[in-house]
């Protein structure tokens, strides 16, 4: 399922001059060709490491290292990625092999994740950091209403759910295992629950900071 390049293009706003470039970006090593995206992959990352980094810094001019650095790993990761590639239905235009595509490649995150990587260091090869920086911040804005700590500690739920819908075809299950202390300083465990296996727990004031807590952690481990 091998779509227009232009149509990726539109939704990038960016024209490849070099089409064998993007095609590389889009070819998986699945697909037994010369070449594949993994190079591309290992630039992107760092590109939007860098780019991501210098990001926030200008935002949050009164932020931390410490606090930086937490933003930053929750946009520059998997899961943030492949909220990105979904965006721009990069699973549409990955070039697979059969037996990866029949084995439902084009909704695996770690993939999709790759590929925007690899993309983004393709436009940053053809381009420069200018060009590939103002496409990946008009995608992250586009993505993230609001960008911070608090907000994407929130959204870890749904980015959970997105993940177990899409590799499972399930939702989570939140489950409060515990609840200790006074009401006005009650504290709350809960377990999170992917097709009956528990897979993380964790404390919080709230049944919600709980799930969040849990949620981020049932991530990393899914990763």
């Amino acid at each position: 399922m091998n779509k227009d390049i232009k149509l990726l293009e539109k939704s990038l706003g960016y024209k490849f001059k070099d089409k064998k470039l993007i095609i590389e970006a889009l070819t998986h090593k699945s697909d037994k060709q010369p070449y594949d995206n993994e190079r591309l992959e290992f630039l992107g990352d760092a590109v939007l490491d860098l780019i991501v980094g210098e990001y926030l810094y200008k935002k949050f001019k009164k932020s931390d290292e410490g606090k930086l650095s937490k933003i930053r790993a929750s946009l520059v990761n998997e899961t943030g990625f492949d909220k990105l590639a979904r965006y721009l239905k990069l699973g549409d235009y990955i070039r697979l092999s059969i037996a990866e595509d029949n084995n439902g490649g084009r909704e695996k995150s770690s993939l999709l994740s790759n590929a925007f990587e690899a993309v983004m260091g393709a436009i940053y090869l053809e381009a420069g950091l200018k060009t590939v920086n103002d496409i990946a911040i008009d995608l992250i804005e586009k993505n993230y209403e609001v960008i911070s700590l608090d907000s994407l500690f929130r959204d870890y739920k749904t980015t959970l759910q997105e993940l177990t819908q899409a590799r499972y075809g399930v939702t989570p299950e939140y489950k409060v295992i515990a609840s200790r202390g006074p009401d006005h300083l009650k504290e709350f465990e809960v377990a999170v629950f992917v097709e009956g296996k528990e897979y993380a727990k964790a404390l919080g004031k709230s049944k919600k900071i709980a799930q969040q807590k849990a949620a981020k952690k049932a991530i990393e481990l899914l990763k």
